[in-house]
């Protein structure tokens, strides 16, 4: 996978809060799982590539913090 991001790594925020697990890296976006946010349950959504700080340890943290980086969630219909 693109940047060593494979399916079901952790996704956290730069203050280790959770925000979800990879479902795929699809362009230059991350799909979360489906199950990454109970609010909006059944839906995918997306974060940019460019938001990855650093893939380390089975896990990826962002440049910004988890609720952060769960306001600029971008719905995937379909």
């Amino acid at each position: 996978m693109i940047h060593g991001i494979t399916e079901h790594m952790e996704i956290l925020g730069s203050d280790g809060g959770l925000v979800g697990r990879v479902d795929k890296v699809e362009g230059d976006r991350i799909k979360l799982t489906k199950d990454s946010d109970p609010h909006h349950a059944g839906h995918h959504h997306t974060l940019p590539l460019s938001a990855v700080q650093s893939t380390e340890g089975g896990k990826i943290t962002l440049q910004m913090s988890a609720s952060e980086a769960r306001s600029k969630l971008q719905k995937q219909m379909g």
